[in-house]
């Protein structure tokens, strides 16, 4: 059996994020709890960091109305986010804790029990997403996800708005809008 999903980040992980200053960067488990942001990517996911309980993506799109609003195409976000959980079951079907959420999210969401259902794992590291912050209104960004070698089940999640676009704008005002803290709970 696996040990249990990480829940904490290592300092030089943390110091990296911290490091990215114009993009929002997140330290994300398997299970898709965020462990660590910088001061952007709190203001940016402010409405996951809100929602009840430790900062969840999955639990987020599923189980927080805000979600819809938040994610312009929110079909698109929670095919992702199944398929990103889909991803990981594959690679340790084991995994209690990734058990546990399946089961949490099945039985509270319908659509996500639908998805689930489907067996999708197509996996993007890269695209472009759109969304519709309650601060900022419409951004338009680039989205990369990256693995961190020495941990993993770890992953940096980052959004980046082109340079010069209303987006940049919108995330310089985020970054300044922002208390700064790094903690995610």
């Amino acid at each position: 059996r696996r040990r249990p999903a990480r829940r904490t980040v290592r300092p030089a992980v943390e110091w990296m994020i911290d490091a990215i200053t114009a993009a929002a960067a997140f330290a994300v488990n398997s299970r898709q709890d965020i462990l660590a942001a910088n001061k952007l990517g709190r203001a940016f996911y402010a409405p996951v960091f809100e929602s009840p309980g430790p900062a969840n993506m999955a639990r987020f799109t599923y189980l927080d109305p805000r979600a819809r609003d938040f994610f312009t195409d929110w079909n698109r976000a929670a095919r992702e986010c199944v398929a990103a959980l889909r991803t990981q079951a594959g690679r340790d079907p084991a995994d209690r804790d990734l058990s546990d959420l399946v089961g949490e999210l099945s039985t509270r969401s319908e659509e996500f029990a639908a998805l689930w259902a489907t067996h999708d794992v197509r996996l993007h590291r890269k695209t472009e997403k759109h969304f519709n912050h309650p601060v900022a209104g419409e951004l338009t960004l680039r989205y990369e996800r990256l693995s961190v070698d020495g941990d993993p089940d770890l992953e940096i999640y980052a959004y980046l708005a082109e340079p010069g676009s209303r987006s940049a704008e919108a995330f310089s005002f985020l970054a300044s809008y922002s208390n700064g803290s790094r903690d995610t709970r």
